[in-house]
């Protein structure tokens, strides 16, 4: 392993198949985080809370790190969360920060110097949604089967890692169920409810803020064959010594293949979204309209779907949208 011009990158799946399975992709953050808590120090990343918001929080031991685990396709809350890090780095403490590109120059920028105990870890982002239309589609969907307790943005245990299917746990006079759809995820891909500054996005570029940069592994069969199984694969840039010699040490934990550049990439990390033509009308409609009618025209949801639904929930005592 030596740092060259350009990003070093892998792919990466952990040893152990259990924190692979409880991972988005290939688990390599909670092998990172684990070397953080290990050696007495804290992980800052995205978690939601029992009212189902994303928020940035401090985990200081594995059960609360756990709770970062799996996507969140909604823009986190960072509160005072800086004031936080800046407090645990000026302590001595050992700190991993993870967020988007842009959380993650935004703690720096907050810093203002640098700081041996600091470990920055990126992850690359398809644009962030606001979080008004997660609040709205979320009571939608609980007024027609209960209270959500619990959500998976990506279910990859059941639909596998290539899917994205979103499945929310509900509880309706004590009787438990579970819901798959795709009518957020359709919209989250339409790109009409992403933030204005992510059609601007400045960090579309090789270069990366942060030491270590994670993603879904998208070009696994092109850059290294075989190594997929439809279970998940990290791809991770390693941007600097710092980073480099903090991969090295959780190496042990994973299964790792260092790739071409060429191949591990996607025209999408390099390229900025257009904003779409439907943009404006999507907005004027989610704020004068209600959400089935937001579902029905930007999200897929239809006849269709509630025949699909009806069959699914006879057969399996489950509900398809």
């Amino acid at each position: 392993m030596t740092l060259g011009e350009f990003p070093i990158t892998y792919a990466v799946k952990h040893r152990d198949y259990k924190i692979r399975m409880s991972s988005r992709s290939g688990g390599v953050f909670t092998a990172l985080s684990d070397y953080v808590l290990s050696s007495g120090g804290v992980v800052y990343g995205a978690v939601l809370n029992d009212k189902l918001e994303t928020l940035h929080f401090r985990a200081h031991c594995k059960n609360e790190r756990d709770m970062m685990r799996g996507s969140k396709y909604v823009q986190s809350n960072m509160g005072d969360i800086f004031k936080s890090v800046k407090s645990d780095l000026d302590s001595g403490i050992l700190v991993l920060f993870s967020g988007t590109l842009c959380q993650i120059d935004g703690i720096k920028a907050f810093l203002g110097m640098k700081y041996d105990n600091l470990l920055l870890v990126d992850i690359l982002c398809h644009g962030v949604p606001s979080p008004k239309v997660w609040k709205k589609y979320l009571e939608w969907m609980e007024t027609l089967h209960g209270k959500c307790f619990e959500v998976e943005f990506r279910n990859k245990k059941d639909f596998g890692w290539a899917e994205h299917v979103e499945t929310l746990d509900f509880q309706n006079n004590k009787v438990p169920k579970r819901v798959d759809s795709r009518i957020y995820t359709t919209i989250f891909y339409s790109h009409n409810a992403l933030r204005p500054s992510c059609y601007l996005c400045p960090y579309k570029d090789i270069l990366h803020p942060g030491d270590i940069t994670i993603a879904d592994f998208w070009e696994i069969d092109k850059a290294c064959p075989g190594f997929n199984d439809n279970k998940g694969v990290s791809l991770v840039f390693i941007n600097n010594v710092k980073g480099l010699n903090v991969f090295k040490e959780v190496t042990c934990d994973l299964e790792a293949s260092e790739t071409l550049l060429k191949d591990s990439v996607r025209p999408s990390m390099f390229t900025l979204f257009s904003q779409p033509d439907t943009r404006d009308g999507f907005w004027k409609d989610f704020n004068y309209r209600d959400f089935k009618m937001i579902a029905k025209k930007y999200g897929g949801y239809g006849l269709l779907n509630s025949i699909k639904g009806k069959v699914s929930h006879i057969l399996n005592q489950r509900i398809v949208h």
